[in-house]
């Protein structure tokens, strides 16, 4: 790791060095860094710098670079002979001078950073001292619960991870702009004021930093306007002096902008005109802005620590910023905490397999804070109730045991009217907070809401609240979890008004739910756990009777009527968080109520992994008129039914994920599931067994399945079971699978029952041999009911083909689309297709993309196509390698042709003369093509004019891919004097982006005449074809 601290030298080397550079001007500072290219220069076997660093470097980056690429005695020698090469002599000299003083002077290897220089200015010492004093009155502020486990204190590597701190891209350049984020509670802060803490004590960056400013977000809020520079002397002891200093210097400033999530951003944050001037009166909130976009003092460092829902909004304001994630306490981290809370190592560990089947609990144990919540609820309720079971555990039912076992006793005497008013006024403060992404509060807060001091100073006493660290009359709550819970309970109280007015209660709740679940803010994610959580019967009486509250009575009929409008809304049908939403029932527990409110879901798309298992199996169950469901399973399902139980010797119990899975499956025989997907699952033998047995089952009503890409590939032979004697399922999907000859053959001879009723066969990507492909072509044709197969990007060469055309040609064949794309056939498989297509009268689709058939390929081809009876209406030659000669060969055969409407030859070298012989064909009115792709065809302006004879003539012609040729501006005007008129029938035509641009305008005109016709800058042919494989 770099550092600009540990370069050899005295206390003044690196001023000097920095100070030669800074002098150079702009012309001579390229000179410079294009020395470093030159390896004449450089020491005898080192690296030069990459060029991407150096280009962009300014002289305190660049020094970094020097410093880490030629350390210690390299840097200065480097550096001279560059100078050298200059002929910059003065500075030689001094460079010589520096160097000679510099390597008298005693050195220490292991030395992270010179002490501070002698003769260092006081208004600098000063400020060092009041950032002391400020940094260790607001750790003194911070009050830790006295059972809370410490795990960590000041170690000998922290010095070195602050230093890092400041230098994360390991490329020797110090990024200006770094921030800190993770979730509440993990650290974001603490790191950000011991950067402060080691600077003011003069441990770390004393040649790096001047002057550093702790910004307080929060406090922003309720800051006056000001000045830049009236906000830098506020830790200024000489503010004018200080401010002098700082404005010659500003690349030795470092701002710690200390969460931005409370950061109120002005509205016209895009509008704003840049700030350079120091004293010019603003909104504190403004000049910070100002300062984060890099508009005032650009070559300032700027540290920040926010929250991860405020990631976007940072990125779109920074320049260049660099992002280091605060994990807080990890999976080992939390094993030790729960060991050394609980003292035994059994307890401990289950406690810690329940947490992480818990979501949303797992992830807020990265706070140390929780993971003392969570131990000291527990130790309570395992030590007052013998029947408790961690496994009927929620995470709003812990928080819910937590708030209640701290107020089971009274020290309050209040009515039940004031604990009421109380409650609900607490509840209010902490969702009018969350709504403005509000985290600390003001005395003016406190008494708005008329909270009352002894229930304050008893939120004090339990931890629940306490003073901010940077402001005395400020109160937080003590992890943001508290204010979450507490502001989903704010939505289950008595009371109709709302908590930041101008809408009721229930308007807002509303609008909670859409948020979280329609627009998807991972904001709401915790708050409308709780609130779903907190609607669990025995939950809501535990709160009446312990917080002395009244839950309102109506709020279920509220959330049915919610949960039926969105399920009938087709707008947000596509964007729902289904999987947070199952979270939420789950978390619920009342499964009548779930059961109701599921009962409107007809679709579901999820994604079945260990953290998600409980949740979807709950209700997966309940979900009664499901017709389509796309399962991907990830996580381990047991292979064995049983496992031994622990605790009772020689017993064995159910595994619960095994029961789990069968409610998984069981959804599959509600009698409505039409459409199954399981793409992307990964099981074992035992749990598709199960499955198979499911869709067995004579309730089952499924009619689509499609098993993409499932692992491993040999658990698909188990489908032997739902296939056999089928007679409801008609599609059939197992594309992305590398079937193999057994599991291929198991599965094609189960289409020979008499009773198998598949239409629809999709086996794209199953590396299909020649072989496999002679089994299926015999099913195809004694079944007659398969009409739709695709075996793209399979290995059949011309011998499968063969095979396949020999079922084509039988009189009693039924297929009608055929998809054989990139199946390395050549011209071979199209005399063998030529002759299927003059005996078939059925194959309507021919897809043979990707192929290299040539201009023999195509010739064979047409001599079907020439026949008047040859049924083919949709035709794809995209990329199968033919030239000019292959396209006479087609639109000869198209002037005899009356049946073919689609074509496609894109990516072919089809060129002018090619489209110029199309053209005259298109024109006849005896030509039916209404769909042609000459996408990639090397057509030029010269071509648009025999297409713009088309386009005036043809009465077919509907779609016209054009993408991808240099028509340039003169072959799209040639296209416009026919697309503008009356006669012309085109309705979707594919040009380039800058090709479309020039007729932009005149579209308009032409849809306020009542033409419409949409410009395509990406063709989607499977729209064309109204995807016609499903």
């Amino acid at each position: 790791m770099s550092s600009l601290v540990s370069m050899a030298g005295d206390n003044g080397s690196w001023d000097k060095l920095l100070s030669y550079l800074r002098g150079l001007d702009q012309c001579q500072l390229e000179e410079f860094k294009l020395g470093l290219q030159s390896p004449h220069w450089l020491p005898s076997g080192s690296q030069k710098i990459p060029w991407a660093d150096v280009k962009a470097a300014n002289p305190a980056d660049l020094l970094c670079l020097l410093n880490e690429h030629f350390p210690g005695r390299q840097v200065w020698d480097v550096t001279l002979r560059i100078f050298e090469n200059m002929s910059l002599t003065s500075l030689c000299e001094e460079l010589r001078a520096e160097m000679n003083e510099t390597a008298q002077a005693p050195q220490d290897p292991h030395q992270e950073e010179p002490e501070i220089p002698e003769d260092q200015s006081a208004h600098t010492r000063m400020c060092r001292e009041r950032m002391k004093a400020k940094i260790l009155a607001m750790w003194n502020h911070i009050p830790w619960p006295e059972d809370h486990i410490y795990l960590r204190n000041i170690t000998a590597w922290e010095h070195e991870e602050l230093q890092r701190l400041l230098y994360p891209k390991r490329t020797g350049a110090q990024p200006q702009t770094i921030v800190l984020h993770g979730a509440a509670g993990v650290g974001k802060t603490t790191l950000a004021t011991k950067v402060l803490m080691h600077w003011a004590e003069g441990l770390l960056f004393q040649h790096s930093f001047s002057y550093v400013s702790y910004i307080s977000c929060h406090q922003v809020r309720e800051m006056e306007d000001t000045t830049f520079a009236g906000l830098l002397s506020g830790d200024s002891p000489d503010s004018q002096a200080a401010i002098k200093h700082f404005m010659s210097h500003p690349e030795r400033l470092l701002f710690v902008i200390d969460g931005f999530e409370e950061m109120t951003m002005p509205s016209n944050v895009d509008d704003s005109l840049p700030c350079p001037d120091w004293y010019q009166q603003l909104p504190v909130a403004r000049i910070l802005l100002h300062l984060l976009k890099k508009e005032l003092v650009p070559s300032a460092t700027l540290l920040i620590t926010t929250r991860d829902c405020c990631i976007e909004d940072l990125k779109q304001l920074l320049l260049n910023p660099w992002f280091i994630q605060i994990p807080g306490f990890t999976k080992g981290d939390q094993e030790e905490y729960f060991f050394r809370y609980f003292g035994e190592q059994n307890k401990a560990r289950r406690i810690l397999q329940w947490i992480r089947k818990q979501e949303v609990l797992s992830r807020s144990c990265s706070a140390p804070l929780v993971c003392w919540m969570v131990s000291s609820c527990l130790k309570q309720q395992m030590t007052t109730c013998p029947s408790f079971r961690l496994s009927a555990q929620t995470t709003t039912h812990l928080y819910t045991c937590f708030f209640s076992s701290l107020f089971e006793t009274a020290e309050v005497s209040w009515s039940k009217q004031s604990w009421l008013e109380q409650w609900r006024a607490l509840c209010s403060l902490a969702a009018d907070g969350m709504w403005s992404s509000k985290f600390t509060f003001a005395k003016e807060d406190i008494e708005h809401r008329r909270l009352q001091a002894p229930l304050i100073d008893r939120l004090f006493r339990l931890n629940i609240l306490r003073k901010a660290s940077d402001c005395e009359d400020c109160v937080t709550f003590t992890h943001q979890s508290f204010q979450v819970f507490l502001g989903a309970m704010f939505y289950t109280l008595r009371g109709k008004e709302g908590a930041i007015g101008g809408l009721s209660k229930y308007q807002e709740m509303r609008v909670l739910l859409d948020d979280a679940f329609v627009d998807t803010n991972s904001y709401w994610h915790q708050m409308v756990l709780f609130l779903f959580g907190l609607l669990n019967g025995d939950l809501a009486r535990k709160v009446e009777d312990t917080l002395h509250c009244k839950m309102c009575p109506r709020i279920m009929d509220k959330l049915l009527k919610w949960a039926e409008e969105i399920a009938t809304s087709d707008t947000v049908s596509c964007s729902f968080e289904l999987l947070l939403f199952f979270q939420c029932l789950h978390e619920m527990q009342e499964e009548a109520l779930v059961k109701e409110i599921l009962s409107h879901l007809l679709e579901a798309d999820l994604d079945l992994g260990d953290l998600q298992f409980q949740a979807i199996s709950f209700c997966l169950k309940h979900c009664q008129r499901l017709s389509k469901l796309r399962l991907s399973v990830s996580c381990h399902i047991p292979q064995m039914e049983l496992t031994a139980d622990g605790k009772t010797l020689g017993t064995r119990v159910v595994n619960p994920k095994i029961t789990q899975w069968q409610d998984v499956c069981s959804v599959f025989h509600n009698g409505n599931l039409s459409e199954l997907d399981l793409s992307n699952s990964k099981l074992n033998a035992t749990s598709m067994k199960k499955l198979c047995y499911e869709l067995r089952n004579p309730r089952c009503r499924l009619q689509k399945l499609t098993c993409k890409s499932i692992t491993p590939v040999r658990v698909l032979k188990e489908l032997v079971v739902v296939l056999y004697g089928n007679d409801r399922l008609t599609h059939l999907n197992l594309s992305s699978n590398n079937l193999g000859v057994t599991v291929s053959m198991m599965i094609f001879k189960t289409f020979r029952h008499s009773a198998c009723n598949l239409k629809y066969l999709c086996l794209e990507k199953c590396d299909l041999s020649a072989a496999s492909l002679e089994a299926l072509a015999s099913i195809i044709t004694s079944t007659q009911r398969t009409t739709r197969l695709c075996l793209g990007f399979n290995p059949l060469q011309d011998d499968g083909v063969r095979w396949l055309c020999a079922s084509l040609s039988q009189p009693n064949c039924a297929l009608e689309k055929l998809v054989l794309c990139f199946c390395q056939l050549s011209a071979p498989s199209c005399r063998h297709l030529s002759d299927a297509l003059l005996q078939n009268k059925s194959l309507t689709h021919l897809n043979l993309r990707k192929n290299q058939l040539g201009d023999e390929g195509v010739r064979f081809l047409c001599e079907a196509l020439r026949q008047p009876d040859c049924a083919l209406q949709s035709l794809d030659l995209s990329e199968c390698s033919f030239t000019v000669e292959g396209c006479w060969e087609l639109a000869d055969a198209l002037e005899h042709n009356q049946n073919l409407e689609v074509l496609d030859i894109g990516r072919n070298c089809v060129q002018d003369d090619g489209g110029r012989r199309l053209c005259e064909v298109l024109k006849c009115s005896s030509c039916v093509l209404s769909t042609l792709g000459l996408e990639k065809c090397g057509l030029t302006s010269a071509c648009c004019q025999h297409l713009s004879s088309v386009l005036r003539s043809s009465t077919s012609l509907v779609n016209l891919n054009l993408l991808g040729n240099d028509l340039g501006t003169e072959g799209v005007n040639k296209l416009w004097k026919s697309l503008k008129k009356s006669a012309c029938k085109l309705q979707k035509l594919g040009l380039e982006k800058d090709l479309y641009h020039l007729i932009k305008e005149k579209l308009q005109e032409l849809k306020a005449k009542g033409r419409v016709l949409r410009i395509l800058c990406k063709w989607d042919w499977n729209d064309l074809e109204d995807k016609w494989w499903w």
